[in-house]
């Protein structure tokens, strides 16, 4: 029967693993320590010996070994191993035998592994305690690869002729260290300095990583993070090659009521040998006062060339933003102003590159019932150029708008199974030009609008029990547009799709309306079953009285009758989706269509979508566009995984980008291989190729822990 003794004092072999609680207490009188073991007695020169299956446990850290004596005349505490010590904080203590002053501040122990939060662990064939607080072992190896007993070395281990782990500051302190990949020497360092995997935040040098391009050459990224207290850090990461030398920067910090993001580089290559070439991208959120945020986001670059060639991400407009908005159940204001900066082949200063945009609305839910929406947006864009505009060219044309809009809704659901939604609004516009020679400025537009819509919702459950939907829709509308004529400047691109099926004008922007009188009729069907496949469709089309002169070609909204717009959606168990829409026209041909693809198991994930476009010169595409883009991953066993992305020009019957990665990951290391190819060009940008490689040396980082890739002894 085991015996067991509750002692009244600190027994500290919690100072194996965490800092002294005899420090932390300041002299209060520390918990007591639960002793138990097989037997336990005092010997005649007055030494307390517990032995067999010994236990001591006190707050949440366990002590176990076979013998322990201690000596209360000469204060040392002897103890016989097997011994193992969990302080409840993940770490873990294994010796051979110890002996510790009377505190257990100052002692030895032989034989000694220490595993810090399951991920590294530390052999030494002698390991002190020093003062409480530090741990110094001798002759040591330290690694996170699993190590088996039959003699194999693990995949990398650091071998240092001492090893100090500081516990109060969480670092690791290596004295003529080794890095061995297989017992074979790789990199030797007199000092080296890593944080302990349980340190969230440490200054030091993050995962490097090899890039080699066919612009820059083979170079080095070494990013080295620095701590700036709870709420800050910084990242640099000088980039080496032959042909560049640069130095990227990364800055966040967090406040209390938000957070600031910036990340940028400044960059001296031999693709621009005379300039300074570089970028800034930022972004940030405020939570300010009476419930309004405020958000900014800043993006420059120095040339139109530098995101493509050091491998950023790729953009072809760049935006920086601030704006303010303030959301409540029944309003919704935002105002912002916007800097826009073109990166494609088109000249920039006959962009709108300078917006300011204000929106406000208002819902108001009237006695009479319904729903009463009050909005006013203004607006305003600007161009560098002082071309003047024509009726055929926006040139330099600078616009300002202001836009009042009220509409009241009303729906109701009639006895026969009817909904019935009635709509009545208007909107008045005021327009003012710059550099502009065709449209009078300042003009002004007043648009009255009313449209009736009739859903009849049906549903059933098959013999299958599948559940059945369908709702036919009729609607019919009225507008018109009366006032001075306006320019189209924000409306040149329009989309028919199932969100505007239904609306009064599916011009993008209120500079241009629809007009008249429009029928539009469709069709919605849903089907689900019992075991998870779900199917969508919705068929619609437009019907005006007059032709619709506004819209382009191959947006499907021209003339009197549009395209018939088709749409549909196919879940399969969650596994498998498919997602298409297509604009069907008088001759059976589809002037747009797009098809998007996910199916995944447990080991392969594969997306896709394919894009057509008819030509069209008043939406900028000289021929037609057809393309398709693959995204794939695939878990090949638990160690290695592969990826592969695709996007493939059929018109041009070429690939315009590809790329391929390969990846092993166990408990100790990651080894992140992967290649791509850019094939398109333009006045700024050359065809590229780009490889990148990094190894992260897992048990040095928060959290890096991962027990689903850990390799077994049998089979390594």
């Amino acid at each position: 029967m085991r015996r067991a003794l509750l002692l009244s004092v600190f027994l500290p072999f919690v100072a194996f693993s965490v800092p002294s609680k005899a420090q932390e207490i300041a002299g209060e009188t520390a918990a007591p320590v639960l002793l138990l073991a097989d037997n336990l007695f005092v010997t005649s020169d007055r030494q307390l010996v517990a032995e067999g299956n010994v236990e001591a446990i006190q707050q949440g850290t366990r002590l176990t070994a076979h013998r322990i004596t201690f000596d209360q005349e000469g204060g040392t505490l002897k103890i016989e191993g097997p011994i193992r010590i969990d302080d409840g904080t993940g770490t873990t203590i294994l010796a051979d035998a110890a002996e510790m002053d009377r505190d257990l501040q100052n002692g030895l122990l032989s034989g000694a592994r220490v595993v810090l939060q399951q991920q590294l662990q530390m052999a030494a064939v002698r390991m002190n305690r020093v003062q409480g607080r530090y741990t110094q072992l001798y002759k040591t190896s330290a690694t996170s690869c699993h190590v088996c007993e039959d003699g194999k070395p693990p995949i990398w281990q650091i071998r240092a002729a001492k090893l100090t782990h500081d516990q109060q500051e969480k670092q690791l302190y290596f004295e003529g260290a080794q890095l061995r990949v297989l017992d074979v020497p790789v990199f030797y360092f007199p000092a080296l300095r890593l944080p302990d995997p349980s340190l969230e935040r440490s200054n030091g040098f993050l995962v490097p990583k090899v890039r080699s391009t066919s612009n820059l050459g083979t170079g080095l990224k070494v990013p080295y993070f620095i701590t700036l207290g709870d709420s800050r850090d910084l990242t640099l990461t000088p980039y080496f090659s032959s042909k560049t030398r640069t130095l990227g920067i990364a800055y966040r910090q967090a406040f209390k009521a938000g957070r600031i993001n910036f990340e940028g580089a400044y960059t001296r290559d031999d693709l621009q040998p005379d300039d300074t070439r570089g970028y800034i991208f930022g972004d940030g959120k405020f939570e300010l006062k009476n419930g309004f945020d405020l958000e900014f986001e800043i993006q420059a670059v120095s040339d139109d060339a530098y995101l493509a060639d050091y491998g950023l991400p790729d953009q072809d407009r760049l935006r920086s933003q601030l704006t303010i908005t303030k959301a409540r159940r029944n309003s919704f204001l935002r105002a912002g102003v916007f800097d826009i900066k073109s990166l494609r082949d088109e000249d920039d200063d006959l962009q709108p590159n300078k917006v300011a945009d204000f929106f406000y609305q208002n819902r108001l839910h009237p006695a009479a019932g319904g729903e009463l929406r009050l909005t006013f947006h203004s607006h305003a864009h600007f161009r560098t150029s002082n071309d003047q505009g024509t009726m055929d060219s926006a040139n330099g044309r600078d616009v300002v708008r202001h836009t009042a809009d009220a509409e009241w809704t009303q729906k109701r659901i009639l006895d026969s199974g009817n909904i019935a939604e009635f709509e009545v609004g208007a909107s008045a516009d005021y327009f003012q030009y710059q550099d502009e020679s065709y449209y009078s400025s300042p003009a002004q537009r007043f648009t009255p609008r009313t449209a009736f819509t009739m859903r009849r919702p049906m549903t059933r459950t098959d013999s299958t029990g599948a559940t059945q939907y369908l709702e036919p829709i009729l609607q019919i509308g009225w507008s018109a547009v009366t006032g001075d004529e306006v320019a189209s400047d924000e409306s040149t691109l329009a989309e028919f799709d199932q969100g505007n099926l239904l609306e009064l004008s599916r011009f993008p922007s209120v500079d241009a309306r629809e007009d008249g009188l429009s029928l539009v009729y469709g069709l919605n069907w849903a089907r689900n079953t019992p075991g998870g496949t779900r199917a969508l469709a919705t068929i619609g089309q437009v019907i005006r009285q007059d032709g619709e002169a506004g819209f382009s070609e191959s947006s499907g909204l021209s003339g009197a009758h549009s395209d018939l717009l088709l749409a549909g959606q196919l879940n399969l168990h969650d596994h498998f989706g498919l997602t298409a829409r297509g604009l069907l026209d008088d001759s059976l041909s589809f002037s747009k269509a797009e098809f998007r693809g996910d199916w995944h198991n447990d080991r392969t994930t594969l997306s896709g979508t394919y894009l057509w476009l008819e030509s069209d010169a008043e939406e900028g595409r000289d021929q037609d566009t057809s393309e398709i883009w693959l995204d794939g991953d695939y878990t090949i066993n638990q160690n290695w995984a592969a990826n592969a992305n695709l996007r493939y020009d059929f018109t041009e019957s070429e690939p315009s980008r590809t790329g391929l990665g390969l990846v092993y990951s166990n408990e100790c290391v990651k080894v992140d291989l992967s290649v791509n190819r850019r094939y398109t060009s333009n006045s700024s940008i050359e065809p590229s190729t780009d490889f990148s490689f990094s190894v992260a040396l897992g048990g040095f980082l928060a959290g890096s822990g991962d027990q689903t890739y850990r390799r077994s002894c049998k089979n390594t």
